[in-house]
């Protein structure tokens, strides 16, 4: 078998995880959601915008922190965003996971 057959097995493996499953359900749940989803958009484009401001050594301005802090807040009175927060979140550390694993058979840590 061939490194892109074996890529190809992993994707499907990743696309039938329990992690996937969960997140995806939850990623079409909140579409359906618009105040959910626009609040969700916002959180995240401001989460970049933070991580940005932190790669660069840059200090994050104070608008984004306190926007952040509040979308945060609102957010987690919302059942629904919570659950995909949460979903969204174990479907990441399952990626980052391959990609180690990855990382670490190839000799890039």
């Amino acid at each position: 078998m061939n490194v892109y057959d074996q890529a190809h097995d992993l994707a499907r493996a990743i696309k039938e995880s329990g992690e996937f499953a969960e997140f995806d359900r939850m990623r079409k749940a909140v579409e359906t959601d618009k105040d959910c989803s626009e609040m969700l958009a916002e959180f995240q484009k401001l989460q970049v915008e933070l991580q940005t401001a932190q790669m660069t050594g840059k200090q994050p301005e104070a608008d984004v922190m306190n926007r952040l802090q509040s979308l945060s807040t609102m957010l987690a009175t919302k059942p629904l965003a919570a659950q995909f927060l949460q979903a969204e979140a174990a479907f990441s550390v399952m990626m980052n996971d391959v990609f180690k694993i990855i990382g670490e058979a190839v000799g890039l840590q």
